[in-house]
């Protein structure tokens, strides 16, 4: 069970996050969310992390020229992308072979995850690794932190045919329970760990911790581990 605590914002927090356990941290590059980082935080932020934890870029409706950046000159091999229109990254793919993608999705019913393997399959045909995928809430307008759960019983039964990561209003007090239901390859948390929006409480993400992977070991998840990558830093 890959944990991955999203929203990092300061060096402290990163900190925190790896010495209770943490498996990956999100740095946040959507303007519009209250966590989100610049390029200049994340690079100290980068520079405390230990090899042990990987950096995951968090895009939304991403262009060409920011993949490139992420990637090239911040030097994030994984990057998640939420609302990304394929066609228009299409022909900057092929020259980022090392790029492994987190494609984030955000599920309403049943019929969202056709939706998904659909684009899913999209996604394959391109050069680019296809690494996971992310399950969130669907909130209009709004891509993650929004605290609002996913539908865990949609979930339920479906596989992607890769690992899937949940997020979507998960807390310490009900990780467990999405894990039982869902049995994902991965959690990734950001608001319910904050003792305020960008900042978070050590004490809370080592409960979301614990209580993940005691849930993990005795559920078992169904799907592929996640094994999240990150080139030597």
């Amino acid at each position: 069970m890959y944990i991955k605590i999203c929203g990092i914002t300061c060096v402290e927090d990163a900190d925190e996050v790896a010495r209770l356990g943490g498996n990956a941290i999100g740095l946040n590059f959507y303007p519009s969310s209250p966590r989100s980082t610049s390029e200049s935080a994340a690079k100290e932020i980068l520079r405390s992390l230990p090899p042990s934890v990987v950096p995951i870029g968090l895009l939304v409706s991403p262009t060409a020229e920011h993949v490139q950046r992420c990637h090239l000159h911040l030097g994030l091999s994984t990057l998640q992308l939420h609302a990304a229109d394929l066609d228009r990254l299409v022909s900057t793919l092929p020259g980022l072979r090392s790029l492994r993608v987190i494609l984030a999705f955000p599920i309403r019913d049943p019929d969202s995850l056709g939706e998904l393997q659909r684009e899913v399959e999209r996604w394959r045909q391109t050069s680019v690794t296809l690494d996971a995928v992310l399950v969130d809430a669907h909130v209009a307008g709004r891509y993650g932190g929004t605290g609002q759960l996913a539908p865990w019983s949609v979930l339920a039964n479906f596989d992607p045919g890769l690992p899937m990561i949940l997020a979507g209003g998960l807390t310490p007090e009900n990780v467990a329970e999405a894990i039982r239901i869902v049995r994902p390859s991965g959690v990734d948390v950001a608001s319910g760990v904050e003792r305020n929006p960008g900042r978070k409480d050590p004490e809370k993400i080592r409960r979301f911790i614990g209580q993940a992977r005691e849930a993990a070991a005795k559920y078992r998840a169904r799907l592929p581990e996640w094994r999240p990558f990150q080139e030597p830093r």
